[in-house]
C-alpha cells in the first residue's frame, strides 16, 4: 500500500491545457504532512507510516498531546496511517510536501461522499417505478413487489429498499494530477473528487496504472 496524503477539498474549477482544451478539475488544499509515528514488525506486528496534517487550535486530549510531543510536532486535526514496505525512507518529524506527487501522476482519492438523506428506490437504485397512468394512483414511485408467495411468506433480507443515501467511504481511481504548487499548498486534480467542499480527502498513488 502506498502513502496516503492528507488534504482538504476546496472546490471545483477549470483550467486550459497547452492546446487550449478546457479541463474540469478539483482544487485540493495540501499542506505539508508530518510523520508522527513509524510502526515496524518487531513492536507492532506490521510496517506503517503515520501522517498528520492541519494544525489543531482547539483543546487536545492528553493522550494526543503526549503522542504529538513524543514526535516533537504541533497538535494536528487529522491523522492517517498507511502501510508501506520501506519505512526506512521516513523519519519521525519529517515533512512531506505536495510535490510528493508529480504532474501527470495517476492517483486514487478517498473521501466520505455527500450525504443525500433518506431516498426512495428510484433515486437510490435507478428503479423504473410504476406506470404514470393506466389506473396507477399514488404509487408512481414505488418499487413494486419485493416478495414471492405464501411460501416463504416474507421478504428475504439484503434486498434493495429505500434507505439513506451517501455518507459512505468512496474511492475514485486513476485521476490525473494537473498542477502541483508547494508554495500555495495546492494540488489540482483532473475530474471530480468525492465529498463536499472543506471535506478531508486522502490521496495515494494509483494502484491500477492505466497503460
Amino acid at each position: 500500500m502506498s502513502l496516503q496524503f492528507i488534504g482538504k477539498k476546496i472546490g471545483m474549477s477549470q483550467i486550459f491545457d497547452e492546446k487550449g482544451n478546457l479541463i474540469v478539475c478539483t482544487l485540493i488544499e495540501a499542506p505539508n504532512n508530518v510523520v508522527t509515528q513509524l510502526k515496524n514488525k518487531d513492536t507492532d506486528g506490521y510496517k506503517s507510516v503515520q501522517l498528520a496534517a492541519f494544525d489543531k487550535k482547539k483543546p487536545v486530549s492528553n493522550a494526543l498531546k503526549g503522542h504529538f510531543a513524543k514526535a516533537k510536532v504541533d497538535p494536528k486535526k487529522k491523522i492517517k496511517e498507511s502501510r508501506v514496505e520501506k519505512i526506512e525512507e521516513f523519519t519521525v518529524g519529517q515533512e512531506i510536501a505536495p510535490s510528493y506527487f508529480k504532474k501527470g501522476d495517476e492517483v486514487d482519492v478517498t473521501a466520505v461522499s455527500k450525504g443525500k438523506g433518506f431516498q426512495g428506490l428510484m433515486k437510490l437504485y435507478g428503479f423504473r417505478g410504476m406506470p404514470a397512468s393506466h389506473g396507477c394512483s399514488r404509487s408512481h414511485r414505488l418499487g413494486g413487489s419485493t416478495g414471492m408467495r405464501s411460501t416463504p411468506g416474507r421478504c428475504f433480507p439484503g434486498g434493495k429498499r429505500a434507505s439513506r443515501m451517501g455518507g459512505d467511504k468512496v474511492t475514485v481511481q486513476n485521476l490525473q494530477v494537473a498542477i502541483v504548487d508547494d508554495s500555495k499548498n495546492l494540488l489540482v486534480i483532473k475530474g471530480s473528487v468525492p465529498g463536499s467542499n472543506n471535506g478531508y480527502v486522502y490521496i495515494q498513488k494509483a494502484k491500477k496504472i492505466n497503460k
